[in-house]
């Protein structure tokens, strides 16, 4: 939520994006699966995104190290896939 209280808009673009492919496709799917068809709504949409990008990490202003991101939509928004059967307690969190 940005300071107004308001959902940012790329944000829910992308959220929006991922119910489209679990509607058509359900629960279930190999994540790997969800991952080519969620770049191919993506595109549909006309959004920009990279994937397996590179990307640095950082606790307060220092280098940690570095992580490979499923897929970075814009530029600006990191998204990790994962496929579960169901969700537990430590995905809630």
């Amino acid at each position: 939520m940005n300071n107004e209280g308001q959902k940012d808009p790329l944000t829910h673009k992308i959220i929006g994006t991922a119910i489209e492919v679990h509607r058509s496709l359900g629960p279930g799917l190999l994540e790997e699966l969800f991952e080519d068809a969620f770049c191919i709504e993506l595109q549909d949409r006309k959004m920009n995104y990279e994937r397996q990008q590179k990307v640095n990490v950082a606790y307060k202003g220092k280098e940690i190290g570095n992580m490979y991101a499923d897929i970075v939509v814009e530029g600006a928004v990191v998204v990790e896939l994962k496929s579960v059967r169901r969700l537990d307690e430590i995905h809630v969190a």
